[in-house]
């Protein structure tokens, strides 16, 4: 757990400028990935939303309702 509180230190310190650009360069990475492997492309639309999903739902869960918890 050492590893994970180190982690949680580090990222407090990052502004919401700091993350955007963190966003931005996956965004550009992703694009180059893209451009090396086009057969990525074809992956079906219905795979892409499911994994869209279940990478979202966690960080969404504890920004939008558990959060409102901690004001009540």
């Amino acid at each position: 757990m050492v590893l994970w509180d180190d982690m949680n230190a580090r990222i407090k310190k990052m502004t919401v400028l700091d993350i955007g650009l963190v966003k931005w360069t996956v965004f550009f990475f992703t694009i180059i990935i893209v451009k090396f492997f086009p057969q990525l492309l074809k992956i079906n639309y219905t795979v892409l939303f499911v994994l869209m999903v279940a990478c979202g739902v966690k960080p969404l869960y504890k920004f939008w309702i558990k959060s409102k918890r901690y004001k009540e």
